[in-house]
This record gives C-alpha cells, structure tokens and sequence, in this order.
C-alpha cells in the first residue's frame, strides 16, 4: 500500500510539473483551472496521510512556509558580476573593437554574438544539487546575497527540480524576477484599495515582493522570471551560452522570448532595432538587450575588469521622455561643497517612476539649454535612473519665464562660493558648512563605507541640527540617553543604532579611504589604495609622483589624494577617527607572495586547467599584476594554446615566455 502510495505522489507531482511549465513558461495551458486543482488537492491529501513521503520539491512546497526572523545570508559559487553600459551605436562599435584587442583578433574577424533582451527586474542566483533546487539568492554585493529560496519556490516559473534524467552535480542558474506590466497596474489597484504601499515601478514591486519576510506574500504575488545566466557548475559543460540556454528550456526554465546568435556587429545592430521596435509591445519591461561573446571560452580569454566582464555588454535604449514643466530651481549643497541646481517639476510618470525633481547639472548646463523657471521642458531618466532635464520646448514660452544663476554665496551657511579654472562646479569654501558635514556623514555610513545600519538621511539630518555631530569620529560618542531625547526614537531603536555603530568600530581599511569623500576616490580606488599601502598612515605623506606609479592611479586622483591629505583640518579628523576605530588591514598575501609580488603578467591563448579569470585571481592574491597589452615593463607572458599576437609582441621585445605550468609552479600549486 506504500509503495502505491509513493508511486501515486510522484505520477501526480510529475502530471502538475508538467501542467505548471505548460500554464506558467510557455504559456500553453492544457487543462482547466478546476482539472488542476482537483489534481493538486489529491496530492495534499495523499502527502497529509503519508508525511514521510512528502518531498522537498513537491508542488505543495510552493505555498509558502512559516514567515522568517530575518533573511540569511549565501555567497555564491562565483561572483554575480555586473555589465557594463552602451547608450549608443557608437559606443558599442568601441566595445567590438576592445573585445578583438583581447582576444587578439585582427579588426576584419567577424565576432560570434549571442544577443538577448536585459530585463529590467531583480537578479537572482539558483543554486541546483543533482537537479533538485538547493538555494536561491538576490544579488546582494555580488559575492553574497540574501537567502530567499522559501520565497523563490512560490514562483512556478522556476523549477524545484530540473526535468532530466542526467542533472548536473550542481549548477548554479542566473536569471531575473519581474512582474508583467498589467499584474504589476493590478498588484497597485489592489495595494491602493488595502490602503497599503503603491509601488513605483515593476522592479520594485518584484523586488518588494521577493524581500517579503512571510513567503505567503510573495506566494500571492504574479511573480514570473527568466533565466540566463551561468555560475558556477560541476558535472557539466557547455562550449557556447545559446547552447546553455537551449539546455535551460529542456531543463523548464522560462528564457527570453527573443534571441539570436549574432555574426558581427551588423547583425547586432539589426536585432537591437528590431528589440526596440518591438519594445512597447512587450508584457514586461526591459532597458536594452544584452551582449555577450557566444563561445564560453571566449568569453574567459578576454577577462575581466573591475567587477565586469569584458566579453558582455548592455546595450541600452535610449531613455524614455516626458514633457512637464519647471516650478521653481533650488540648490543643494554636496559633501565637498559643490552646489548642484535641481529643478522642482510638475510630478509626471516617466519610465513607470513619479518624478518631482530633476538634476540640472551646473551652471554650464543651465547656460547651454538655456533653462529657465517655468520653461515646459522634455525630461528623460538617465540611464533609466536618476532623472535629468534635456531639452527646453521655447516654442511654448509665454514671457514669464525667470533666468536662473547659482548664488554668489552658499546657500546653507553664507560663506563665499569659487570656481576653479577648468573645472564646471561651484563649491562652498567653508570647511564648516552644514550641508557639507551631513553630506559626509551619510556618505561615510554608508552600505559601501562603514555600512552603519539604521543611521539614514534623516538621523544624519538631526544628529547635525541638534549638534551632536560635528566631524565623522562624535558619531562613537554618541550615548543612547542622546539618541531618546529625538524625535522618532524609541528605547529599543536607540539601542539598536547605538549597536549598530559600535560595530562598525573595526572597519576594513579600503571601507575607511572610501568613507573619507575624497573626490574621485571610489570604491575600486579605495580597495587598491589599501592593497598597496597596508595602512591609512602611508596617505598622508605620499607624493602625487608615488601616487601615480601605482596601477591605475591616474593624475587626477593623485592630485586628489595629496590635496584631502595635505589640510591640516583632514588630517585632525582623521586623528580624531583613529582613536575611535581599529582598522582591519587587507589580507596578507601568502608565504608564495614574494615570488611574483609587483610581477606583471600578461596572459594569452586558452589554457589547459586554468580559465583566464581563475589565473588573473590567483596572480593577484599573491600580489601580481595582470595587464592586457605587452610593454618593456611586463615581466612575464604566460602563453597557452593557439597564443596570439601577444606571444610575437613579447618575443620582439624580449620578454619571458612561460607557459601554464610553469605559471602554477610560480603560484605554489604544480
């Protein structure tokens, strides 16, 4: 009677894994909406009666389980990596250009493309153990995310368990989560007569619904997704990514209704017009389409850069307009004193957002399409983010529009503004300015920074006006007795931030350089200062000269640098900081490290047991260098099969030719 039992719960599990990838994938459906119920409460009851034989990837999984504390946290197998951006033919014919110098083509070679639509939703990776989904996780900082896998298996888009009888040992699957644009209006209406949160866009919604604590909201939710991207993966292989996203179909994976193997950059273009005339029409939202190196291998000969693969890009459409008009110009006042006018609109919809205010740049800006107060004017989401104003309609001026000029003075405190020659800002020379100081706060709590949970804009805002801050260090001798005497704090919210900050008392030292503000110092930069020095102290002293002979210190940067470290009034701060913190210094490279620390290497042609990103990560944790092009001051080419002009560059100029083994004998791992 058991076995019966058992055989009858897997027929009915495969009969509505079937019916599910027919209704919710292909959008094909067989049966009624009663037919499929009739089976799904036969397979409850039958589970109910015999709980042992109830399995992890059972369809009535999906419901939801109990709500969650809070979400966990999952690193991913290999890091979800971000794209860069094209906005134009121009700079995606660039693009083709760079990808022949990596992979040491010559020009006339037409590259082999696999070209598909970017949706515009939340990134998620899946993680499957012999076909059966094991986890799931946002993005997070693109080497950890939050779990989400009981909210995850309430979409039935994505498969519990992947439908073949060879399943890999594990595989990790990207892909995106989005609502359709009518479930999306429908989600609002129903949010709206709740009384509940109106969403902004179809992004937030299904990154709203996905972030729920209790799974049964997110079950509730029309949430659907696509797959398309490859992690980390054992017991599989694929030469190209239309191959894999051929196998994720077979699999029951729902993938992009559009796309195409391209050969050479005229069959791109056409299919991102064709996309683009296409777009309106489509039931969900995308920015742009994705370009990608079909050939896996490809792919890893041409590496990485930063946190990007130089291999993909994103081609995006050109923002979507909308005409409204200005109301009133305001500025604010950033935290190294640069004044930016914004422009106060008549709120109207553009690309699914409400936008009230608009970003008009500088003075320059303003000067160059000359904008006025009243002006009605066409208004465009750059990048399809931060709003911006474009273009003036002066067909429809009527006379009572008002030219606009920054103030000869700041805003906030009243101290005298200045302009360097060459430069486009007007900054406040008050070291004490408020705005500034709130400015620097924020941007030195932050996620990226100290990351200081619970200290938001408007905390920062009080703490400054009621005097409780005055530079970065007073934020550690805040007590919670000072924090309860605000507005909106509470004992246990108090508590918590007074927590959360003495927490944040043994930061890593690139978190500290980015926390500082210093112009042109981002993140990227930040962790390759500490790479280098070790220690903040070494920053103060050194020369712009020093500064530049590190690997991609520019000028610029350099003259930053020697500047914020040369005033005495930083140096104090800082001083000031370093009585209230520990920095954690980077890593130590490992005992190996000497044999090619400060080496540079350059690296050619397919290797055998490495991909190219695997040895440009082992090169440099043992304090190498990796570069793309060969010079005098490259120290080593590594050269694998079918090298190219890399290996003749080297051998004209004399530099040492090794090959993979003996790269990993130098790394410590022959």
């Amino acid at each position: 009677m058991l076995n019966l039992s058992k055989q009858k719960i897997s027929t009915l599990i495969a009969q509505i894994e079937h019916h599910d990838h027919l209704y919710y994938v292909l959008d094909q459906p067989e049966i009624s909406d009663a037919a499929y119920d009739k089976l799904f409460r036969e397979l409850q009851e039958l589970e109910n009666a015999h709980p042992d034989l109830k399995r992890t990837d059972s369809p009535t999984q999906r419901v939801g389980g109990a709500p969650l504390d809070q979400f966990g946290k999952l690193k991913h197998g290999t890091p979800m990596l971000s794209l860069a951006n094209a906005f134009s033919e121009k700079e995606f014919l660039e693009f083709d250009e760079r990808v022949h110098r990596f992979l040491d083509l010559p020009a006339e070679k037409a590259l082999e493309y696999f070209v598909e639509l970017k949706f515009d939703g939340l990134s998620l990776n899946l993680t499957y153990e012999n076909g059966v989904l094991l986890s799931a996780s946002t993005r997070g900082d693109g080497e950890t995310g939050e779990d989400v896998t009981q909210n995850i298996k309430t979409i039935r888009s994505i498969p519990l368990r992947l439908k073949t009888n060879t399943p890999p040992r594990r595989i990790e699957i990207r892909g995106e989560i989005l609502l359709c644009t009518k479930d999306f209006e429908k989600l609002n209406q129903e949010q709206a007569q709740k009384g509940l949160k109106i969403f902004a866009n179809p992004r937030n919604a299904a990154a709203g619904s996905i972030r729920q604590l209790d799974p049964a909201i997110a079950a509730s939710r029309p949430l659907t997704s696509f797959c398309y991207g490859l992690g980390k993966l054992e017991g599989i292989e694929f030469k190209t990514l239309m191959e894999f996203e051929k196998t994720l179909d077979t699999w029951g994976f729902k993938t992009s209704p559009y796309r195409e193997v391209c050969e050479g950059t005229e069959s791109v273009l056409k299919f991102y017009q064709k996309i683009e005339t296409l777009r309106e029409k489509l039931p969900f939202e995308i920015d742009g389409t994705v370009v990608k190196l079909n050939r896996i291998a490809e792919v890893d000969r041409a590496g990485f850069i930063s946190r990007s693969p130089r291999g993909m890009l994103a081609f995006k459409y050109p923002p979507k307009q909308e005409i409204t008009a200005i109301e009133s110009i305001q500025v604010q006042v950033g935290r190294t004193g640069t004044l930016t006018p914004v422009a106060f609109v008549t709120p109207v919809r553009v690309g699914g957002v409400i936008v009230k205010r608009a970003t008009l740049h500088n003075q320059d800006e303003i000067d160059r399409k000359d904008i006025r107060v009243g002006d009605r004017v066409y208004i465009q989401r750059a990048g399809d983010v931060i709003p911006e104003v474009v273009s003036v309609l002066k067909e429809a001026r009527k006379g009572t529009e008002k030219k606009f000029r920054l103030p000869d003075h700041c805003p906030v405190c009243g101290s005298s503004v200045m302009r360097k020659e060459g430069e486009s800002a007007v900054r406040c020379v008050s070291e004490d300015c408020m705005a500034q100081l709130k400015e620097r706060i924020r941007h030195f709590v932050m996620k990226d920074a100290l990351n200081i949970e619970g200290l938001g804009e408007k905390i920062v805002e009080q703490l400054v006006d009621e005097g409780l801050i005055k530079n970065q260090s007073d934020l550690f001798h805040l007590k919670q007795e000072d924090l309860l005497e605000l507005e909106g704090f509470a004992e246990k919210s108090s508590e918590n931030l007074i927590l959360a900050i003495d927490q944040a008392r043994k930061p890593e030292l690139y978190r500290v350089i980015f926390g500082l503000g210093i112009r042109h110092v981002g993140e990227r930069t930040a962790k390759i200062l500490a790479s280098h020095f070790g220690a903040l102290e070494p920053l103060f002293t050194s020369s712009e000269e020093a500064l530049q002979e590190i690997h991609e210190i520019g000028p610029e940067v350099a003259k930053s640098l020697r500047e914020f470290f040369s005033k005495k009034e930083n140096r104090k701060e800082i001083e000031l900081l370093l009585k209230e913190i520990k920095i954690q210094s980077p890593k130590k490279a490992s005992l190996l490290s000497g044999r090619i620390s400060g080496k540079i290497f350059v690296l050619t042609g397919t290797f055998q047991t490495l991909s190219r990103s695997d040895a440009t990560r082992l090169i440099e944790e043992q304090g190498g260098r990796v570069s793309s092009s060969v010079s005098k001051k490259t120290d080593f080419v590594v050269a694998g099969e079918e090298a190219g002009s890399k290996l003749d560059k080297a051998r004209e100029l004399g530099v040492k030719v090794i090959e993979e083994r003996e790269l990993l004998g130098m790394l410590g791992k022959s």
